[in-house]
């Protein structure tokens, strides 16, 4: 699917092209749409920024019970 935005549109909401690519994987992110690892990827960022980027907006990361021990076992932990 291709999305056209015109650039009098995206002058007119004062975004650029990685302005809407953040505000859409945020968004997605949000809604549980991405996960953390696709809405950076979107974004063009790393994890580390979009994470930063979350933070700035205190928008807390969602990160359940499943993930919790699944980074658990990884680090031998469980």
């Amino acid at each position: 699917m291709t999305i056209e935005i015109s650039e009098q549109e995206l002058r007119a909401a004062q975004l650029d092209e990685a302005s809407i690519r953040m505000e859409i994987a945020i968004l997605l992110y949000q809604r549980g749409g991405f996960s953390l690892g696709r809405a950076s990827q979107f974004a063009h960022m790393n994890k580390i920024e979009f994470q930063e980027e979350l933070g700035k907006r205190h928008i807390p990361l969602n990160y359940d019970l499943e993930e919790l021990e699944y980074d658990a076992r990884t680090l031998g932990l469980k």
